[in-house]
């Protein structure tokens, strides 16, 4: 079923694009075109035959009588009468190839020399020309240039309801009886395996199969047809399944994602400018701590934060704050008297500035020292977290006085806001 499918929508797309391409398949399948134009209601066109039989019958009567013969001027004067009626009426006009008309128009006036459509048939379908050019010369431009332009040419008929005929449902009709007949069967088969599914529901399962039965819109059989060849394993699908599933599921986390996130700091920055935020800060400070998992999160915050900035942070700013001690240190002492006099004394000038580059590394050091033996010392943990709750308390109750919770939350919404902005202008990048 799949192959049969596969063939009906090639026989469809031929028929869709026959028109368009008949010139093609009238050049290199003569045949096709042969047995197919009754299907489009297609014949050849009286007038444009008639000039071609017009032709065929001076070349028959040259050959016989010779290009001065009387004959031989009848069939002229026919042609020119021919040719006039060509350019005055257009039979090319239903094929919809006025523009072979053209091209057979400018052909002839090249040829001849003459700006005019009609003077330069007359002038080459004349015996004096044909006997100067020679004929045998110009009967050969004829049947290379012209004629292929003229046969192409077509008349098609039309039905009663004043639209081009077109017998394709003839074809069509099989394709479709067979591809209906393969539907119920598998409906029925569908509904026999599964009593709780009905007969709409079935066929609601096989939805793509509908595509086959339209008697228009032939491309659409495109869908059935690949998921058929996907299903009967004719064509593999899986790398495009699965780059278009990769696509599209990427392109709706990625909306979904950034809504979500244009949403929450939206929210938040509500929540702020209702000054929920301080609502929350005094709850947590005056209703009793609900412990979850025997553990005060703030007071392992603090613990952590406190161990970070000992062991990692300090070390790398260690020569920073070497470099600030120092210049306090000068600076205090530039500022006492009994140290500029004694800068004044031979040999004692240097001596201060290696004394103050000491005491700052021995205060560093004493400083660090410290702090690494209170993190170490389990006592000294005991203190930490007792500063951390006294910290904590303070912080929440001085923030509740004056306009300091107030300027905390202008600031954050003003930041939320920022953030919005930032966000969407990335995402648009």
């Amino acid at each position: 079923m799949a192959i049969i499918a596969s063939i009906g929508f090639l026989v469809a797309m031929f028929d869709f694009t026959y028109i368009p391409w008949r010139d093609f398949y009238f050049r290199n399948l003569p045949i096709v075109v042969e047995h197919y134009d009754r299907f489009k209601g297609i014949e050849p066109h009286r007038e444009t035959q008639r000039y071609l039989n017009a032709v065929e019958q001076l070349k028959l009567t040259v050959n016989q009588t010779g290009l001065a013969s009387a004959q031989t001027r009848s069939w002229l004067q026919e042609l020119d009468t021919l040719s006039v009626s060509l350019i005055q009426n257009n039979p090319f006009q239903v094929a919809e190839k006025t523009g072979n008309l053209e091209k057979i128009k400018n052909q002839v006036r090249d040829r001849v020399q003459n700006q005019s459509a009609k003077g330069s048939f007359q002038t080459f379908w004349s015996q004096a020309y044909l006997t100067k050019a020679g004929w045998d010369k110009e009967i050969d431009f004829y049947d290379q240039k012209i004629k292929p332009l003229i046969v192409t040419n077509y008349y098609r008929r039309l039905d009663l309801s004043g639209n081009y005929i077109d017998l394709f449902w003839q074809i069509d009709i099989i394709f479709i009886g067979i591809f209906a007949i393969d539907l119920l069967g598998r409906v029925y088969y569908i509904c026999q395996r599964n009593r709780n599914v009905s007969w709409p529901q079935a066929i609601v399962r096989r939805w793509y199969d509908l595509f086959l039965l339209l008697p228009f819109a032939q491309f659409l059989r495109v869908i059935p047809v690949l998921i058929r060849c996907d299903r009967a394993k004719l064509i593999n699908f899986d790398i495009v399944k699965s780059e278009l599933n990769r696509l599209f599921v990427g392109q709706i986390v990625n909306e979904l994602t950034d809504g979500v996130v244009i949403q929450v700091l939206s929210q938040t920055q509500a929540a702020v400018k209702r000054g929920q935020i301080a609502q929350i800060i005094r709850g947590y400070l005056q209703q009793p701590h609900i412990d979850l998992n025997n553990t005060n999160e703030i007071e392992v915050l603090f613990e952590l934060i406190l161990e970070l900035i000992v062991y990692r942070v300090i070390p790398k700013i260690q020569p920073d704050l070497e470099a600030i001690f120092r210049h306090l240190f000068q600076k205090a002492l530039s500022e006492s008297p009994a140290y500029r006099n004694l800068r004044l004394l031979p040999g004692i000038g240097e001596l201060p500035a290696q004394a103050i580059d000491r005491v700052v590394k021995e205060i560093s050091g004493s400083i660090y020292i410290a702090l690494t033996k209170v993190l170490e010392d389990p006592a000294s943990g005991n203190l930490s977290r007792r500063l951390a709750k006294t910290l904590t308390q303070s912080i929440g109750d001085e923030m509740q006085r004056g306009q300091t919770i107030v300027k905390i939350e202008s600031l954050l919404y003003d930041l939320l806001e920022e953030a919005k902005v930032t966000y969407s202008s990335s995402k648009e990048i």
